[in-house]
């Protein structure tokens, strides 16, 4: 059994279309709105007495509310002098120059100095029913004999330290001792496979690893520690590897290797920290590569740990003394923000996540919310979809009367998975906010809370920018929409303090990536629709928008409508070439489970449902019923996958390694095979299942 060091823990074995959901936040009790106890700094704010107008004078007052807010969330060594220097066209960021701060006292010693003893991780383990917690001081100690450790091998201010391990209290501490010590970080999903982390390794030139000796998830062992020996062959920088015991196995070391635990422990517990100026690197984070080759997003100090404080703070509606539960894998952007930096940085208490939705059983989620209390959950559609399939059952079965707060991030979800996650998970009474963000962000940016007490939330739309977010919406002139119901290419319209700062070694990709096709703006690469109302709807990446016959259609929309059906688990839509229209419109489809039903007249059924809900220009050309889609273990749905299968570009298939279960795309590759070889003895039959 693998304790983390230094830790004397515990182990404990409605209408589809428009349906408004009103609630109010905690702190109000029901009370006339009282905005200064909301947020203390507005007090500060000249004409502010609601959420609304707050949001208001974060956007046309944003120096002085970011100053406010960082002068009252963070604790700093030295105060800054300039609040932002920030131009968009030139891909200049900076915010709170000249200060000094360390994010690990902020998220560690300022709480041990006033609640040693306060849960700060509750580490859910893999193995069923059990769990450790690790109080702050405990934390604090791990964090500084690990930083010590650290130093002790030479790690300095300004290195890089890759980390490749799973959810676990360790992994969190190895963040924080890179923070402490001045080094950044570079946490790899721990799903990658062996080339996928060296091409990261050698990008971040790591010339330190941390690692454990095997990773559990759903039951079964995963050899990390193998990994990372193939990956260094092909990484020269590499120095040194620290390896953890996640498990009892034992694993062969080589000369590089450390037995961390062990060296720990010979440590002193005091480490002091480094004094970091505000724009200093705190992490690099690479996109999945979901949508191409992955970049190496810089995230900075002072104005990312703000950002990702307050969005947890308020998005969620988080009170001392709330169990947080983010069941994001610590290697993607979500578990940095809201399993690490965000609730730590308020003294909250943040769950860690290491197993899966539906391991033993799919009811792994809400017996742990049962168990463990929780009362903000934050998961992804494709898992709540996925929960979905196998019915109320398993979510009645356990206690959910703690939740307060339901959260979706990743993809925009479905009006069918929102209603069900809502009315079954949430008995109807917890507040859903569908949450949209991108690792560029830092944070959440559109969100339907916070928002005043007796504010509607309207299913499957992010809604309402949250302060210090200006978002616009471009047409394919490069011209600001200003009316409402309409769409266009989504950016945010100024600089906020959780923003991405570059790309690392590559500034001038960072530049025609994001600030170059909209100058003066941050493209997003996503797109949106703006209701009568003027609340968000994401459409998909533009990337993923089909254009039919000179009608442009996000793949989002078209999937949100299939996903309507009865029968229908879930779905993925991808353009394709098409001779007549230019581009089609292809669907996978997973039915679920137990569903008997003849596939042409679904497929019938669905085409009508689209017509209907969208217009006949957007019905799927193609229809073919999986078992599963291709999704990387973050529940991302390969979309570049799927296109390359229907392409028959199977040489260009790429590294399979990350996805949750690659026999999938085995399956999918046959099915498409067969299914387009019986099109060729009726040649087109409409709606095709094909």
């Amino acid at each position: 059994m693998w304790l983390p060091c230094g830790c004397a823990s515990k182990c404990v074995v409605a209408s589809l279309s428009r349906r408004v959901f009103r609630s109010y936040f905690h702190v109000l009790g029901g009370r006339r709105h009282n905005i200064a106890a909301f947020m203390p700094e507005s007090a500060g704010f000249e004409g502010v007495s609601d959420c609304s107008a707050l949001q208001e004078f974060s956007v046309s007052n944003s120096e002085s509310f970011w100053a406010a807010a960082a002068r009252q969330r963070l604790s700093w060594i030295s105060p800054f002098h300039t609040v932002q220097d920030c131009d968009l066209s030139r891909g200049r960021i900076k915010w709170f120059e000249g200060g000094k701060l360390n994010v690990s006292v902020n998220c560690l010693d300022r709480h041990v100095h006033t609640c040693p003893e306060r849960v700060a991780l509750i580490w859910e383990r893999d193995e069923p029913g059990s769990e450790f917690k690790v109080t702050y001081r405990q934390l604090l100690e791990m964090t500084c004999r690990l930083g010590n450790l650290l130093r002790r091998h030479g790690v300095k201010r300004g290195d890089c330290v890759t980390i490749y391990m799973p959810s676990c209290p360790l992994a969190v501490a190895s963040m924080l001792a890179c923070a402490r010590i001045g080094a950044a970080h570079n946490v790899v999903f721990a799903g990658f496979s062996a080339e996928a982390l060296a091409e990261r390794i050698r990008d971040a030139q790591s010339s330190t690893v941390i690692t454990v000796n095997q990773g559990v998830r759903g039951g079964k062992l995963t050899e990390l520690k193998k990994t990372v020996d193939t990956a260094v062959q092909s990484c020269p920088t590499v120095q040194q590897v620290f390896v953890a015991m996640r498990t009892e196995n034992p694993v062969a070391m080589t000369a590089k290797d450390v037995a961390m635990e062990e060296e720990m422990q010979k440590e002193d517990v005091v480490c002091e920290p480094a004094a970091m100026d505000s724009e200093d690197v705190l992490f690099l984070l690479y996109t999945s590569g979901s949508t191409g080759k992955p970049k190496g997003l810089v995230h900075t100090q002072a104005g990312y740990l703000l950002y990702a404080a307050l969005t947890h703070r308020y998005v969620f509606s988080y009170h001392d003394g709330d169990v947080f539960g983010c069941v994001a894998d610590i290697g993607w952007i979500t578990g940095h923000s809201y399993s690490v930096y965000g609730p730590l940085a308020n003294g909250g208490t943040s769950v860690l996540f290491e197993s899966t939705p539906i391991y033993p059983d799919p009811g792994r989620y809400w017996e742990m919310v049962q168990r463990l209390k929780i009362n903000q959950f934050y998961g992804a559609p494709t898992a709540i979809r996925l929960l979905l399939k196998y019915g109320n059952q398993w979510v009645h079965k356990y206690d959910r009367s703690t939740l307060k707060t339901l959260g979706s991030v990743g993809e925009p979800i479905n009006t069918e998975a929102w209603e069900w996650y809502h009315t079954v998970v949430g008995d109807g009474r917890c507040p859903v906010v569908d949450t949209w963000w991108q690792t560029e962000t830092g944070g959440i940016c559109i969100t339907p809370r916070p928002s005043n007490p007796d504010a509607e939330i309207v299913p499957g739309m992010a809604m309402r920018p949250f302060f210090g977010i200006k978002p616009a919406l471009m047409d394919t002139e490069g011209e600001v929409l200003t009316s409402n119901h309409t769409s266009g290419a989504l950016c945010i319209a100024q600089p906020w303090p959780g923003m991405a700062r570059t790309i690392h070694n590559n500034h001038q990709r960072f530049i025609e990536t994001y600030c170059q096709p909209y100058p003066g703006y941050f493209f997003t690469g996503d797109g949106a629709y703006r209701s009568k109302e003027g609340y968000y709807q994401i459409t998909g990446r533009l990337d993923d928008v089909i254009n039919v016959s000179g009608h442009r259609i996000g793949t989002a929309e078209i999937e949100d409508v299939v996903n309507q059906c009865s029968q229908v688990a879930e779905s993925a839509v991808i353009g394709y070439s098409h001779n007549i229209k230019g581009e089609g419109v292809y669907a996978f489809v997973v039915l679920k489970k137990g569903m008997d039903v003849e596939e042409m007249d679904l497929s019938r059924q669905l085409n009508d449902l689209v017509s209907k809900k969208i217009a006949k220009y957007a019905c799927p050309d193609c229809i073919q019923f999986i078992q599963r889609l291709p999704k990387t273990r973050s529940g991302k749905i390969m979309r570049r996958v799927l296109r390359k299968v229907v392409e028959q570009d199977l040489n260009g298939l790429g590294d399979l390694s990350t996805l949750d279960d690659p026999a999938a795309v085995q399956e999918i590759i046959e099915g498409h095979r067969k299914l387009s070889a019986s099109l060729l003895s009726y040649r087109c039959v409409p709606p095709r299942v094909c």
